[in-house]
């Protein structure tokens, strides 16, 4: 394959994506398939000659699509979505096309300052003050891997790095059980160790108790451990709980402290002015990440961490040989420093695209509808005879149940089976209950009121 056949299998391609995206309403959410379905289709060695474009993208259309959860479905409400506007998509396309590697400003100096120029943006867009910079990630689990990494590193006086952990005092890090897995795997491959990471009790509506986190830190103090740094939650991925962030940060601070918060879904949401009570106080922190990728449309992955100060994180992450210098250019900046891989795509071109093609207002009324409509589903369940609503719709995601964990599971399993929608369990007071979450970019009210739609067929 060569560019000229490129340039008529893109055509090609494209066209299969807008019917692909028209005919999602008539495919069942998730594949109705078991482990294996799809390997046993495939050859178990590679080819040794080349074949015709014409037999791959017939093997695509018919292996691929019938084995794929569909996340691009108007009725997908589990997990959090990961949106691809149409706009995101053709940035991602551009991107492709050019290959372009963002390692240094060198490499590609539209990656780095689009990238910046977009940090800027976003920050604005969300109400930040203007001395927060920042960079963009894969994902939040990385920019959280990230944030730790720097408190490490903080903490031993950026020793941790050169001589290791061996022999120092425990680190302690504070998070309250809201927060997402990914702190606790950051403090596993960061060298800090799960027992190390202390869950902070919540109060009656599951945000970290101020008070709780004080004992927490001067016990540990006492104990003669180290405390490095605080986590907290904006938006929790179980059931959308919010920590007290103000009044968590000012602890922290008297502490002398580094904070991170974890805004991955309900960062985007903070682009409507009204939302922002929910996080207020995050201006006190010193670094914040929220995915663009799950709720602003802009395709996966792209996770922006925003930085108060990035010494600490560049001094952390940041190695500069010979060769990977820029003559006569030292005081550029080089986003490779300020994250964890040395080689980075072109993720900004899609935010550049999707915040000029929709616009914030555009963007704004779609997550404000996505609220709406939860609101609405969540009281057209808790009216259908035995189902409670377990927590509150947090933004667009609540919970919901049935008088029994077996009758709760098997509602679920008959709902996914089912295909119309597709929903997620999660824990809540050791409870298991059934998570709804709306944000797919396309839905629509009729797509979301399919909940209880499906819910009342099925326990009929």
């Amino acid at each position: 394959m060569n560019h000229d056949d490129l340039r008529i299998w893109s055509k090609h391609a494209a066209d299969w994506a807008h019917g692909y995206h028209a005919g999602l309403r008539d495919q069942p959410v998730r594949a109705p398939l078991i482990p294996g379905a799809i390997s046993r289709q495939l050859p178990q060695q590679a080819p040794e000659a080349a074949e015709p474009i014409e037999t791959i993208f017939a093997d695509f259309e018919r292996i691929v699509p019938p084995g794929i959860t569909h996340w691009q479905h108007p009725r997908f409400f589990a997990y959090f979505p990961a949106n691809a506007s149409p706009a995101s998509m053709l940035a991602e396309q551009l991107a492709n096309a050019m290959a372009a590697q963002g390692m240094l400003w060198q490499t590609s100096p539209a990656v780095t300052e689009v990238e910046q120029v977009m940090i800027t943006w976003l920050r604005d867009a969300l109400g930040l003050p203007a001395d927060f910079t920042g960079t963009i990630h894969d994902s939040a689990t990385t920019a959280t891997l990230s944030a730790i990494l720097t408190m490490r590193e903080q903490a031993t006086d950026f020793a941790g790095n050169i001589a290791g952990l061996t022999g120092m005092p425990a680190l302690r890090f504070y998070a309250s059980a809201q927060t997402h897995s990914s702190v606790d795997k950051a403090v596993r491959v960061a060298g800090i160790g799960q027992n190390n990471l202390v869950k902070i009790a919540t109060d009656s509506h599951y945000s970290m108790d101020p008070q709780a986190l004080e004992q927490a830190i001067s016990a540990d103090k006492a104990a003669g451990m180290i405390p490095a740094g605080v986590i907290l939650c904006a938006g929790g991925t179980s059931i959308g709980a919010f920590d007290r962030i103000a009044d968590c940060i000012a602890v922290a601070k008297s502490h002398g402290l580094p904070v991170h918060v974890d805004a991955a879904w309900a960062g985007s949401a903070m682009i409507c002015p009204e939302f922002r009570s929910l996080w207020a106080g995050v201006e006190g922190a010193d670094s914040i990440v929220f995915n663009p990728h799950k709720w602003l449309g802009a395709q996966f992955d792209c996770a922006i961490q925003f930085l108060r100060d990035p010494t600490p994180q560049v001094k952390t992450l940041g190695l500069r040989p010979s060769y990977l210098e820029t003559a006569g250019r030292e005081e550029v900046v080089n986003f490779n420093e300020w994250t964890v891989p040395l080689g980075r795509r072109f993720r900004a071109l899609k935010l550049w695209f999707t915040l000029r093609a929709y616009g914030l207002e555009g963007l704004r009324s779609r997550i404000r509808n996505h609220v709406t409509w939860a609101n609405e589903a969540a009281q057209a369940l808790a009216a259908l005879p035995g189902v409670t609503i377990t927590t509150a719709p947090s933004l667009s995601l609540f919970s919901f149940a049935l008088e029994t964990q077996a009758e709760t599971e098997s509602l679920l399993n008959r709902i996914n089976d089912d295909g119309r929608i597709y929903l997620t369990q999660t824990r809540h007071d050791d409870a298991y209950v059934i998570r709804v979450q709306v944000g797919q970019f396309d839905c629509t009210r009729d797509d979301v009121m399919m909940i209880p739609q499906v819910v009342a067929d099925l326990m009929a």
